[in-house]
C-alpha cells in the first residue's frame, strides 16, 4: 500500500493528525506543502485542491483529519 500524508506546519488539524501518527508510532511518508512547492503542486494534481491534510492512499486523496486518523484505525494501523 502506498500511503503519503500531505501537510503543513501551520496547520491546526495537521498537527491533529501528526500527533497520532506519533503516539502510536506509525512511520508514513509525509510531505510539507508549506515549504515544498512540488509537493503543493502533487497535491493539486492528486485531489483537485490544496486543503491540507490529506492522505494519498495508492493515489487517492483522504481528506479531514477525523477522517484520516480514522482511516487509519480501521486499517490497524495503530
Amino acid at each position: 500500500m502506498n500511503l503519503t500524508l500531505y501537510y503543513s506546519d501551520t496547520c491546526f488539524f495537521c498537527h491533529k493528525v501528526l500527533n497520532f501518527l506519533d503516539q502510536h508510532s506509525i512511520d508514513v511518508p509525509k510531505r510539507n506543502t508549506g515549504i515544498d512547492g512540488q509537493a503543493r503542486s502533487d497535491l493539486l494534481s492528486l485531489g483537485g485542491k490544496t486543503q491540507v491534510p490529506c492522505l494519498d492512499i495508492n493515489g487517492s486523496a483522504l481528506y479531514e483529519s477525523d477522517d484520516i486518523i480514522d482511516w487509519f484505525k480501521q486499517n490497524n494501523l495503530k
